[in-house]
């Protein structure tokens, strides 16, 4: 047995695990992963009248703390990453935007180098193969049909740490494309797009397993023409993002997201841009300039959002305060659902022993007081 200098035991806590919230419980942590028992005199935390939850897993983010991931340098990129920490998230797949090919290829290669060291958990491609009509913060110019040919090229470049790419599939191409990122083990993701119902149905049929952010940057619900949201929110293939920040979505529509899909088809993401976690300013998202006032942000050229500025600890108190979801409906969406989507819930999601001690612990109104990520606490919860 480990010596309990190798232990600390986390007590007193409302504790959410897979089964449901246990008052007053208790989470062993054993060198960097979640233990199932301790030896006596392990160090011992005491967390009565806090909330200890598995680290937030977020599978759409473009960057945060002044830096982007598409335009970074290692440096800068390992800055938002660890700014996104400090706020909870303790796995981040990080998201690029629309580019050339060739700046999106060489890019794809550096980032897998910091996929490789364990910064982060992949990329996702955001662009360019994604419609002209519903663009959002993606430079017009630089849209492509989506060729199957240069899929697999971003995919190859990647070095096997693409996790998901987003595509307008009713283009030209775009089935083609889903069907071939599903052979290569990458999810396919319907977004940016003008779909029809019926188009969006033929694309999950062909293996699309997500839905980038859900409502923005695609057709609205109507009862003559459904769209794309009746489609992606009706099948039980389907996980849909949900940007949970009071800006993109009106509360009405996460709660028939909620509603409709049900908490295990639910991720919440931040599409967090440079200026998450930092402050305002004028910033660039990709080659687009953008504008953040009072956290918002969006571009200068004709006041679309332009991402968000959100942090997952953000959009957790959200849910919990404003919106009123049940907690362990928010600890899937967060945590649970995202883990799954990256094939990683045998290793990160919950807390269940065996798994990374990746963990947060929130106060009584949700506010974050500690991170812990394999292990090691990067906030210390300050408890009496």
């Amino acid at each position: 047995m480990a010596a309990s200098n190798e232990h600390t035991v986390l007590t007193g806590a409302q504790v959410v695990l897979p089964t449901g919230t246990v008052p007053s419980g208790r989470v062993i942590v054993e060198g960097d992963r979640i233990g199932g028992s301790a030896p006596a005199g392990a160090p011992t935390i005491d967390l009565t009248g806090h909330w200890v939850v598995p680290g937030f897993v977020d599978i759409h983010n473009h960057g945060g703390g002044g830096a982007s991931f598409t335009s970074g340098t290692a440096e800068e990129v390992l800055k938002g990453v660890r700014t996104h920490l400090e706020h909870g998230t303790t796995t981040l797949v990080a998201s690029t935007v629309t580019g050339e090919m060739d700046f999106l290829t060489r890019r794809a290669g550096f980032l897998s180098e910091l996929v490789e060291q364990g910064d982060l958990a992949g990329i996702h491609f955001e662009g360019p193969f994604i419609s002209p009509c519903r663009k959002g913060a993606h430079s017009e110019e630089l849209l492509r049909d989506p060729d199957p040919a240069e899929v697999r090229k971003l995919i190859e470049a990647a070095r096997g740490t693409a996790r998901m790419m987003t595509l307008a599939t009713e283009l030209p191409g775009g089935i083609e494309s889903v069907r071939l990122l599903t052979e290569l083990g990458v999810i396919a993701a319907i977004g940016h797009t003008d779909a029809t119902y019926d188009q969006t149905a033929e694309a999950i049929d062909a293996g699309a397993t997500v839905a980038t952010h859900l409502f923005n940057a695609m057709p609205t619900l109507g009862h003559r023409a459904p769209g794309p949201v009746a489609a992606l929110l009706e099948d039980e293939r389907i996980t849909v993002e949900l940007i949970n920040d009071g800006t993109h979505l009106h509360p009405a529509a996460l709660e028939l997201a909620f509603h409709r899909a049900g908490a295990d088809r639910v991720a919440f993401i931040t599409d967090a841009m440079d200026a998450a976690g930092f402050r305002d300013g004028d910033y660039h998202l990709g080659p687009l300039a953008v504008r953040v006032e009072d956290g918002v942000a969006t571009l200068v050229d004709n006041g679309s959002i332009a991402g968000s500025t959100l942090t997952l600890d953000r959009a957790f108190k959200r849910a919990a305060t404003l919106d009123k979801l049940p907690v362990g409906d928010i600890v899937r969406a967060i945590s649970a659902n995202p883990a799954r989507l990256l094939g990683m819930a045998d290793k990160i999601g919950s807390l269940v022993p065996g798994n990374d001690a990746d963990l947060v612990v929130l106060d009584a109104e949700f506010d974050l007081k500690g991170v812990m990520r394999k292990g090691e606490w990067v906030v210390k919860p300050q408890v009496g």
